[in-house]
């Protein structure tokens, strides 16, 4: 694929873990934390590994990725509630124990950034590109701001957003379809960066110009196999 999409294209939507920030790795160490803990009630069950975390958690609203890993254990948990505390052997309360997990790594490590995302995106600014950040995760706000980020872009569609507005999560496109509307553009004018396979997919099925997968943790293939029309390791490898 030649530039010639994202030339023409009117917005520009990115991920937030994986694309803009380093976060994805504080996501992923906090998760393996959590349910590591968690297994180890379970003698049977092996620990939560990078594998499981592509598979069944990356780029998924946080109560879906906990569903989904459990599933794949075979193991039934109480949902519970949204009143549930970090301590409650619950979906909510597994969920809840990841994010406090994640807060704290947030707070030691901050909010890196990739520097060849941040140069696009100053690039695509000043070209009078709309920009938006589309993120399952209800962090998205405080960590754009720890990266010094958040005045850049035209819209946000967050976890916070999709729970409020009843959109579905990843691999669904509503969250992306969103920013469209947000952005008044149609998604045949938008192009989308994506980390993750279940944005990857969502994109795809949301119509868009442009899918582009940035293979920041070593699933290329299985990003192509769900439709990303590109897959690169870095921004600078566009062509």
């Amino acid at each position: 694929m030649k530039n010639t999409k994202i030339q023409q294209s009117k917005a520009i939507i990115l991920d937030l873990d994986g694309i803009i920030t380093h976060t994805m790795k504080l996501h992923q160490e906090a998760w393996k934390k959590m349910f590591d803990d968690f297994l180890s009630e379970f003698p049977q069950q092996d620990q939560f590994s990078e594998s499981d975390y592509i598979t069944y958690v990356d780029g998924k609203p946080r109560y879906d990725g906990v569903r989904s890993f459990l599933a794949s254990r075979d193991i039934e948990l109480n949902e519970g509630t949204e009143e549930d505390d970090t301590q409650a052997k619950t979906v909510y309360g597994l969920g809840k124990r990841k994010n406090e997990r994640f807060l704290a790594l947030l707070e030691t490590h901050g909010a890196e950034v990739y520097d060849d995302t941040v140069s696009y995106i100053n690039k695509w600014k000043k070209e009078g590109k709309k920009l938006a950040v589309v993120s399952s995760s209800k962090n998205c706000r405080p960590v754009l701001e720890r990266a010094g980020l958040i005045d850049i872009f035209d819209t946000i569609v967050d976890g916070t957003d999709a729970k409020r507005q009843s959109l579905k999560g990843k691999p669904d496109p509503d969250i992306f379809i969103e920013a469209t509307r947000r952005l008044h553009v149609d998604p045949k004018d938008a192009v989308v960066f994506e980390d993750a396979i279940a944005g990857v997919d969502a994109a795809k099925r949301g119509g868009f110009a442009c899918v582009i997968g940035v293979n920041r943790n070593n699933h290329a293939s299985e990003m192509h196999e769900v439709g990303a029309d590109l897959v690169i390791n870095s921004l600078n490898d566009l062509p």
